[in-house]
């Protein structure tokens, strides 16, 4: 039983509730959701003439090997009618591995730890909600460090109840 971190998000549809269609597939799919950050929303980062993102952060504690994890990733978005146009591009839902335990995965198919989690403010504020004191397999840095570090400047702004 491994612990995986996931980075759902989406600015598409109503994104509220693709969100809680993506943890439903997700648990049903993955194993178990043992916690849920809060809800983000932040400008759209790398291709900015699109609407704004809800991003939420998963733990899951899963049976499935890192390479099967993402397998399911990619189905649970086709299912969920997600569109591969542009790179950065809108989308109804995206959903990423962050981490996967302390494992390291460098491979076409799977690049875990996410390469680009220590540049993106939109995934670290709401993995360090749950997570702050993990410690990045390949940089040997907590959470929060990284946050502490992280240059992205776009806001990351906490949805309220």
């Amino acid at each position: 039983m491994q612990t995986a971190y996931l980075l759902i998000g989406g600015n598409l549809g109503n994104r509220l509730k693709n969100l809680k269609q993506a943890v439903e597939f997700i648990g049903s799919r993955g194993g178990k959701i043992t916690g849920l950050s809060s809800v983000y929303e932040t400008a759209a980062w790398g291709k900015t003439d699109q609407p704004s993102f809800l991003n939420q952060v998963i733990a899951l504690q899963t049976n499935l090997a890192a390479s099967d994890l993402m397998t399911a990733v990619l189905e649970i978005e086709e299912k969920m009618g997600r569109k591969r146009l542009d790179r950065y591009g809108p989308r109804i839902i995206d959903i990423d591995i962050l981490l996967y335990g302390n494992e390291i995965h460098q491979s076409k198919h799977l690049k875990v730890p996410h390469p680009e989690l220590p540049n993106r403010r939109f995934a670290l504020v709401p993995l360090a909600e749950l997570a702050a004191d993990l410690i990045h397999p390949v940089l040997q840095k907590s959470v929060s460090k990284l946050l502490a570090e992280c240059e992205d400047g776009l806001a990351v702004n906490k949805l309220t109840p």
